[in-house]
């Protein structure tokens, strides 16, 4: 039978003496008085290394929760969307192929697991597209709308359909009973951009636990309402590092039309600037909406050479926000237009999460890793 002395153990299970003390007390660690010093004590081997064993699969467990946070192994499973090799699918079908001819209202059908979705025209016929009446809308039917806890998926379906209404209503508001992407291209009197628009809707209506998707999953996972699901998932679309990118990439092009691709480019390096518009982790081979929205409308020239000098200098292709920040460019549509066109698309795949979410009956509670001052430690 071997034994260690306190500083192996110690070494070995990576705690402090008050620790291994209160794991004999315990009765997880056996001990016995050292035969040459009977000051000291001795460790059984056994006990101790199986107890570090524990502690070091408590920690990797901790390691691997914590790196799933930030770009890591997915956290939840899911049914609705996936990337795999570059490529970006909707319930394993193909979502760029779907762009090729899908709706959005179709694309809903598709990612909610339903028959079809059906979003009846807006009563706001002198309205214009507008973030803002959207945010107010949704927060309007948080007070009254019914909590997801206990319903069945066909109820919170159609009330999905109601929800998508809400946000149609002031992202897309049209008294006509066509498409979503025809609403949005009469809203802005560009009936030329609306195939365009089409396809870029489809393409950004899902993507995965992206971090508003996520946001929306972690609101309904409480029992909240499917709208306060959108308006969480909403609300963390306009942060720049996620829907608001294309400001950035807006200004890059500005520069891009005054300067010159390659000096507006060089400078941002230079400055240590965020690129936003090149690159994206999940695809290391190039953002496939990216692509397949580019191809059906003529760049605009700076955008073009913005995209030919940046894979020259950064390496990395064009996204899906610079795409988006294009097309507003080339149909001269409004400012805040790939806000308007990114937040009514995305509703769909938050709706989508929300169902799945609430059917689980889980809450997403991660724990904290705490990295502050010493528990119980004196203050000064």
């Amino acid at each position: 039978m071997a034994w260690l002395t306190a500083e192996q153990a110690l070494e070995k299970l990576g705690t402090k003496p008050q620790t291994l003390y209160a794991n004999v007390s315990r009765g997880r660690i056996r001990a016995r008085p050292d035969t040459v010093d009977s000051r000291r004590s001795l460790y059984h081997a056994d006990d101790v290394a199986r107890l570090a064993e524990r502690h070091a699969g408590r920690r990797k467990a901790e390691t691997v929760a914590a790196e799933a946070i930030d770009w890591g192994n997915p956290v939840m499973s899911s049914a609705i969307s996936t990337i795999i090799d570059s490529r970006l699918y909707y319930r394993g079908r193909d979502a760029a192929d779907l762009a090729a001819h899908a709706t959005l209202e179709q694309a809903a059908a598709l990612l909610w697991d339903t028959a079809s979705v059906v979003v009846p025209p807006s009563t706001n016929e002198m309205q214009s597209p507008s973030m803002a009446h959207a945010f107010v809308a949704l927060a309007a039917r948080v007070g009254d709308d019914l909590p997801t806890l206990w319903r069945s998926p066909n109820a919170l379906k159609a009330e999905a359909c109601s929800v998508l209404a809400t946000v149609a209503g002031a992202l897309a508001p049209a008294t006509d009973d066509v498409p979503l992407h025809q609403r949005l291209a009469a809203g802005w009197g560009r009936a030329d951009a609306a195939d365009v628009i089409r396809r870029a809707l489809v393409l950004l209506a899902d993507h995965e636990l992206n971090a508003s998707t996520f946001a929306a999953r972690v609101t309904v996972s409480s029992g909240a309402s499917l709208s306060a699901a959108v308006l969480s998932g909403l609300a963390t679309l306009t942060g720049p590092l996620h829907g608001g990118a294309w400001r950035g990439i807006t200004t890059l092009a500005s520069g891009a039309r005054r300067l010159g691709a390659a000096q507006v480019i060089r400078q941002a390096l230079a400055e240590a600037s965020p690129l936003t518009a090149f690159g994206h982790p999940l695809y290391p081979d190039g953002d496939i909406r990216a692509k397949a929205l580019l191809a059906h409308f003529e760049v605009p020239r700076h955008y073009a050479e913005l995209a030919i000098e940046g894979e020259a200098m950064v390496g990395e292709q064009v996204n899906v926000d610079f795409a988006l920040s294009a097309m507003a460019a080339a149909f001269d549509l409004p400012d805040d237009a790939p806000s308007v066109v990114f937040a009514l698309a995305r509703s769909v795949g938050w709706l989508a999460h929300a169902v799945e979410q609430a059917g689980s009956g889980h809450l997403i509670r991660p724990r904290a890793r705490y990295i502050g001052l010493p528990i119980g430690g004196e203050t000064a």
